[in-house]
This record gives structure tokens, sequence and C-alpha cells, in this order.
């Protein structure tokens, strides 16, 4: 017998799967049905939570928004404080992008045109990016611009293009290190280490 949930729950439990699909299968996995079958409920539940596919793409765009923002305004929090290395910061940004999903699900709502579903991601990119912004330097601003554009292409396109390329994989990343550096040095940033 299945466990009853709450709405609240079958709606995580949904979005979770949603996320989790996105993750191993891509864009197009993500419907109604594909969702339904992974949490073991039925197509006319999904509709009851979602009422159509875009609703539940919107749903999922907020959750994982959400977690982008929490994920990377508590490494940039991090690295001001010297817990975290400008490479380590990097390697978080990157992964939220291609690891978790938020690329393929940001290219994925601008390509199908659903403006507002992009909403939440685009929001979580313009807090991550205030994040980002030390002592209100403007050449901040294009050095954190330059590090979202580039995990975002990585998360997409770095493997293949890497491997085309014959380049280490990880080049991407060096590249967005090399910018958050040099900018920080250029600004004066002084990062405070955490003492243990």
């Amino acid at each position: 017998m299945k466990k009853r949930l709450s709405p609240h729950e079958s709606r995580a439990a949904a979005l979770e799967a949603a996320r989790l699909l996105l993750i191993e299968q891509g864009p197009h996995a993500v419907t109604l049905k594909a969702v339904a079958a992974r949490i073991g409920r039925t197509h006319a539940n999904l509709l009851h939570h979602f009422g159509s596919v875009s609703d539940l793409w919107r749903a999922l765009a907020q959750h994982m928004a959400g977690a982008l923002c929490e994920t990377i305004g508590q490494a940039v929090l991090a690295s001001r404080l010297g817990a975290l290395t400008p490479r380590e910061l990097v390697d978080i940004i990157f992964d939220s992008f291609e690891h978790q999903g938020a690329a393929s699900l940001a290219v994925w709502l601008r390509l199908t045109g659903d403006a507002h579903a992009l909403e939440p991601i685009i929001e979580a990119i313009e807090t991550m990016l205030e994040e980002l912004h030390d002592l209100g330097s403007e050449a901040m601003r294009h050095v954190s611009h330059s590090l979202v554009l580039l995990a975002v292409g990585d998360g997409l396109l770095g493997a293949p293009m890497t491997r085309a390329l014959h380049l280490p994989r990880d080049c991407g990343r060096d590249v967005a290190e090399r910018l958050l550096v040099a900018e920080r040095a250029r600004a004066g940033v002084i990062m405070t280490p955490v003492l243990g």
C-alpha cells in the first residue's frame, strides 16, 4: 500500500523527481507522465498539483532557483571569510549549473519561450551576481557576469568542446578562476582567513 502523502509532501516529491529526471535524462524527459511514474503516482494526481506541464516547469524552476541561490550565496560568504579559495568558489558555481541541472533548465525554458517560467532562474542569477559583487566594483559585476556565462556554457557544452579541442576538461574553470583572482587583486579585495 502506498504511503499517503500530504499535498506539500506530494508536491515536493514530484519536484525532486522532476529535478532528477532533468539531471539524468535531460529536459525532454520531464513530463507529467514520467514524473508521476517516478514517484508511483498517477498522471491525474500530478495534474491536481500542477495543472499542466508548463506549471510543473515553473514550479521546478522556482524550486531549483532557490537551491541555486542558497548554495552559491553560502559559498560566496565562505569565500569572503577565507574558508573557500577562489577555485573552490568557481567549482561550486560551475557544479551548480552543470551537475544540478540549472544550465539545462535555464536553456530549455529559454528555447521553449516560456519567459514566465524562466523568471525564477534569472532572479536567482541576479541575486547571485549581487552576492558576487565585491565592494561596489563595476568591474566585479562584469567578472560575475562572465562567471555565470562560463558556468552555463561549460555545463551545456564543456565536455564535448574540450574533447574536440583536446583541452583539459576543467579549462573553463581555470579561466573563471583567473578572472576572479585578477579582479579581486585589482580591486584590493582581501579575503579574511577563518581561524580554526
